[in-house]
């Protein structure tokens, strides 16, 4: 055979077996995921903020882009790894969302500035910014600007939860000016979204105290002594009739020991009672995180979600 820059098309396919051998049959549809590892979308106050982002891939996708066909853009799910607003091990979920991906979302897992780089709400900030970096680059990165969800586990489900209700698309910290940051729906994976609770963290005996990772996220200070400060962190203070908010899907563990699982009880009501659009689904025996968030089951609800929330749009 020639050596030269084959085409995919017109190399000669292998017809022959040899005695004893086998052949798998292919349809060249066969879902893969590939990894963009640490792709930087930002450096607020010299910091540099990564994205860790899987993109769905098949063989006729690839053999399409060889031809240079445009491929469908697809739905983007982008996930704020939880860490108690601390400094966050961005890889942990990526396995997991390889799932999801395997579905045909390009999904993106954002780096947020730690508490011991700024205080709430700069995380938030981060996250709309991430968005808003993956809507510049949709053709890039094969995305359907115009389906965007926006998900997160423990304090990556409180980012999320407020990346869905702060509005600042015309703020100075918008680094896109005129790309949008909404997304068309949220998930909180067992959110660290409420502090109201004296038993909010189970195990936490710095309930709010300036050591606390509540407490340092508003800047190192008690939030027993500024309650006004622990009612600007808890998301369901922060609801009401007039919030604009995309609609919500929230998974809890009942067996939280981290985030107690009256957090997010407490925050789907007041959606509920304000008349916003949320479901919430408690995990029996579930701890904080772990297989059971991400069984066949779970990615279908979170499928579905996206799906009605894309067709609302």
């Amino acid at each position: 055979m020639e050596v030269k820059a084959w085409t995919y098309e017109e190399l000669p396919e292998f017809e022959g077996c040899p005695e004893g051998a086998h052949i798998i049959a292919t349809t060249g549809d066969e879902p893969g995921v590939m990894y963009l590892h640490d792709v930087e979308y930002a450096k607020p106050d010299g910091h540099p903020l990564h994205l860790q982002i899987l993109i769905p891939e098949c063989r006729n996708k690839r053999v399409a882009a060889e031809k240079k066909i445009p491929a469908e853009p697809l739905p983007c799910y982008v996930f704020v790894q939880g860490s108690a607003w601390m400094p966050q091990y961005v890889y942990g979920n990526v396995a997991s969302l390889a799932k999801l991906a395997l579905r045909g979302y390009v999904c993106a897992i954002v780096e947020y500035r730690h508490s011991g780089l700024a205080a709430f709400p700069a995380q938030i900030k981060d996250a709309r910014n991430a968005i808003r970096f993956l809507r510049s680059n949709a053709d890039k990165f094969g995305i359907d600007p115009a389906k965007v969800v926006l998900a997160g586990d423990s304090s990556g489900g409180h980012t999320a939860m407020w990346g869905g209700m702060l509005h600042d698309d015309d703020s100075e910290d918008n680094l896109f000016p005129g790309v949008s940051a909404e997304p068309c729906g949220v998930v909180s994976y067992y959110g660290s979204s409420s502090v109201m609770a004296p038993d909010s963290n189970p195990i936490q005996v710095l309930h709010c105290l300036p050591d606390s990772p509540e407490g340092r996220v508003m800047g190192g200070k008690n939030l027993l002594e500024h309650p006004e400060l622990a009612r600007a962190l808890s998301v369901e203070c922060n609801i009401d009739g007039d919030t604009v908010m995309p609609p919500v899907l929230m998974f809890h563990g009942t067996k939280d020991r981290v985030v107690n699982c009256t957090c997010s009880v407490v925050i789907y009501e007041q959606l509920k009672k304000t008349g916003h659009t949320a479901d919430l689904y408690l995990i029996k025996g579930a701890d904080h995180g772990g297989a059971e968030f991400w069984t066949d089951e779970v990615l279908d609800l979170v499928d579905a979600f996206c799906k009605k929330c894309f067709a609302a749009k």
